[in-house]
């Protein structure tokens, strides 16, 4: 029989190795993190400045439409007036009466305007009916159908959008379902301001 003498433990590692994070190994960590950092900055600024240079919706233009009174109205009758225009429908159970609802609570100032998009049933005489209902601010016009299936029915559909614009006849901002009727009139008074101061 061969007996080796107890081994001896192997000799405990370095005070070097001791230490699993260097300030090498740090000053790298750290050197690395910030050129990801700066990278990722120089980015969002491109990539803003990409979207500041856009420049505004390609939204309006010109129209001829018929008013409630069955008169021709075009664009050019409105320039110098702050409009509100709203596209619905008078058989609209729901939305639309709350939406026109807002509109009247917003500035005195503004010209509110109703576009249908369902001619068929909102002839100008329907109009000139609904129009009673509301503040005799209110302009009503129509505008042309969707398209028709095989039974030569139609579905009504359409945005739950306002579309601000100003006396110039140029898009300003848009107010969707969710906007309270003082938020819109508050944001329609600081468009009019930035107007007024910029002439």
């Amino acid at each position: 029989l061969n007996i080796r003498p107890l081994s001896t433990l192997p000799p405990p590692p370095s005070s070097r190795s001791d230490k699993s994070i260097t300030w090498k190994s740090l000053a790298i960590t750290f050197a690395f993190g910030g050129g990801l950092l700066l990278g990722m900055k120089i980015l969002q600024e491109r990539k803003g400045g990409k979207t500041k240079s856009m420049g505004k919706a390609a939204l309006g233009g010109l129209f001829s439409l018929v008013d409630h009174n069955n008169k021709s109205t075009k664009s050019e009758d409105f320039l110098g007036q702050w409009l509100l225009i709203y596209f619905g429908f008078t058989h609209c159970p729901d939305i639309c009466p709350d939406e026109l609802e807002k509109r009247i609570k917003t500035l005195p100032d503004i010209t509110p305007i109703l576009i249908t998009v369902d001619p068929d049933r909102d002839t100008p005489e329907a109009l000139a009916a609904y129009v009673k209902e509301f503040p005799p601010t209110y302009y009503r016009v129509y505008y042309s159908q969707g398209p028709k299936d095989e039974d030569n029915d139609y579905n009504v559909d359409h945005t739950i959008i306002m579309y601000l614009v100003g006396p110039d006849g140029q898009f300003l901002e848009y107010f969707g379902q969710n906007k309270k009727s003082s938020e819109i009139s508050s944001s329609i008074a600081s468009h009019m301001t930035k107007y007024k101061n910029g002439k």
